[in-house]
C-alpha cells in the first residue's frame, strides 16, 4: 500500500470517528477517538473469529506504519510548536523555576524510582528482566505527554498558574525524557553495559541545550522576517517553514527537535512578537492554521494509538504487570514532584493540592508508546509494550475523564 493510500485511509477513519464523537459521545477529542478506535478494533477482532478479512486488512495497515518515526520524527514537531504558540509566555516565565525542575529533575527521579520498583515487581511475578531494561522502561514512561495534556487540560478549567505548570512541564519534559531514554538505551545496547559518563553528559547537553538554542535562533529569525512584511499568507508559510526546516536541521545536527520547536513556538507566540510582527489578520490566520494542524494530527494520532493494540502480545503475565504498573507510575510521579513543590511553594503561590493535581493531570500518551516500540527484542520489547499500552489507555481514558472534576473539587477546597 502506498503512502497516499495509508494517509487517506487514516484521515477518512479519523474524520468518521471524530464525527461520531462530536455527534454522539461529546467527549474531549483525544479521549473520544481512543475509546471509539479501541471499541472498533475489538469489534474487528470479534468479527475476525468468523471472517478475518477486515482484521487482516487493519493489521496490514498498521504493520506498514512506523509509529515511532511518524510521531517522533514528523508529528511531534508540529504538535509541540502549535501547543507552545498558544501558551502564555509571561505566565511560563513566572513559573520557569518549577517548570524547569519538573521537566529535568522530576523526569530523572521518576525514571529511577519506576525502574527500581518495576525490577522487583516483575521478578515477584516471575518475569526475569534485567535492571537496565527496567530503567529504560522508567525513562520512556516518566515524561508526561504534551499532546494528551494540552487536549484535555484546556477544558478542565484549571487555575492559570496551575495550568501553566502542567502544560509548561509537559512541553519541555518530553524532549528531556527522549534524551534520557536515548542515553539509557545507549548503555543498554552495549555488551558490557558500560558507557563513558562524559559521553552521556555530552549527549544530554548537546541535545537539550543545543535544541533550545536552535529553537531560539529559529524563533528570532521567523519574528524578524514576519516583522519586515505584511502578508498573512507568506507569514503563515514562514511559521510552517520554521517547523519543517528547523526539525530537519535538528535531526542533522543531533539536537532535540522537540525542545527546538517548543522554544521557537514560545517566541513566535509571545505577546510582544505578536504585537510587533503580526497584523490582526495575520495573527488570526496563524492561530487558526496551527489550531487546525493541531486538531488534524491529534485526530490521526489517537486513532493510531487505539489501533496499535493489534500488534501487541497480550500474555496474562504481561497484563498483570501492566495493571500493577499503573499505580506504581502514579506514585513515582507524585514522589518525584514532592520535593520541588515543597521548595518552590515557599517562593511562589501554589494552588492547594498541586502535587495531587499534577500527578493525576500528567497524562501519558503516544510518545511513551513510540519509545516502547523502539526497544529491541532482547530488551523485553513485547512485555514493555503491553505495560506501556495499558498505562497509556488508563491515563487517557481514566485520568482524562476524571481530571476536570478532580481539579474543580480540589481547587474549591480551602
Amino acid at each position: 500500500m502506498d503512502y497516499f493510500s495509508i494517509v487517506a485511509i487514516l484521515i477518512v477513519i479519523s474524520a468518521l470517528f471524530g464525527y461520531i464523537n462530536v455527534r454522539f459521545l461529546k467527549l474531549p477529542i483525544t479521549i473520544g477517538l481512543m475509546v471509539i478506535t479501541i471499541v472498533f478494533t475489538l469489534i474487528v477482532i470479534a468479527i475476525g473469529q468468523f471472517d478475518d478479512t477486515l482484521l487482516q486488512t487493519e493489521k496490514e495497515l498498521i504493520s506498514q506504519i512506523n509509529f515511532k518515526t511518524v510521531l517522533l520524527d514528523v508529528m511531534l514537531s508540529f504538535l509541540l510548536f502549535a501547543g507552545a504558540l498558544h501558551t502564555n509566555f509571561d505566565q511560563l516565565k513566572v513559573q520557569r523555576g518549577p517548570v524547569l525542575v519538573f521537566a529535568t529533575l522530576g523526569v530523572l527521579v521518576s525514571t529511577f524510582l519506576v525502574g527500581i520498583i518495576m525490577y522487583y515487581i516483575l521478578h515477584l511475578i516471575g518475569l526475569d528482566v534485567d535492571f537496565i531494561y527496567c530503567l529504560l522502561f522508567g525513562s520512556l514512561i516518566s515524561p508526561t505527554d504534551p499532546i494528551a495534556v494540552l487536549g484535555i487540560l484546556k477544558k478542565a478549567g484549571a487555575p492559570k498558574k496551575l495550568e501553566t505548570k502542567i502544560v509548561g512541564e509537559s512541553l519541555f519534559n518530553d524532549g528531556v525524557g527522549v534524551v534520557v531514554f536515548l542515553t539509557i538505551f545507549a548503555i543498554a545496547s552495549t555488551k558490557t553495559g558500560d558507557i563513558n559518563s562524559l559521553d552521556s553528559i555530552k549527549l544530554f547537553g548537546q541535545e537539550v541545550i543545543g535544541g533550545v538554542v536552535l529553537g531560539g535562533i529559529l524563533g528570532w529569525i521567523t519574528y524578524k522576517m514576519m516583522k519586515s512584511i505584511n502578508d498573512y499568507e507568506v507569514e503563515v508559510i514562514l511559521t510552517l517553514a520554521a517547523v519543517m526546516g528547523g526539525t530537519l536541521i535538528a535531526q542533522k545536527l543531533h539536537l532535540s527537535a522537540p525542545l527546538a520547536m517548543v522554544t521557537a513556538g514560545l517566541i513566535v507566540g509571545h505577546d510582544t512578537v505578536r504585537e510587533e510582527a503580526m497584523s490582526e489578520v495575520t495573527e488570526t490566520y496563524v492561530d487558526k492554521f496551527w489550531e487546525l494542524i493541531d486538531v488534524l494530527l491529534n485526530t490521526i494520532l489517537f486513532v493510531l494509538i487505539g489501533m496499535e493494540m493489534l500488534i501487541l502480545t497480550f500474555e496474562t503475565s504481561y497484563i498483570i504487570a501492566g495493571l500493577i504498573a499503573v499505580p506504581i507510575v502514579l506514585l513515582c510521579r507524585y514522589a518525584s514532584l514532592w520535593l520541588p513543590i515543597k521548595f518552590f511553594s515557599k517562593r511562589l503561590d501554589f494552588v492547594p493540592k498541586t502535587n495531587l493535581i499534577m500527578t493525576w493531570g500528567g497524562l501519558r500518551g503516544g510518545i511513551s508508546i513510540a519509545l516502547a516500540l523502539s526497544l529491541t527484542q532482547d530488551m523485553n520489547r513485547e512485555l514493555f509494550l503491553v505495560i506501556t499500552y495499558i498505562i497509556v489507555v488508563f491515563s487517557i481514558i481514566g485520568q482524562g475523564l476524571t481530571v476536570e472534576p478532580i481539579i474543580k473539587r480540589l481547587t474549591r477546597e480551602k
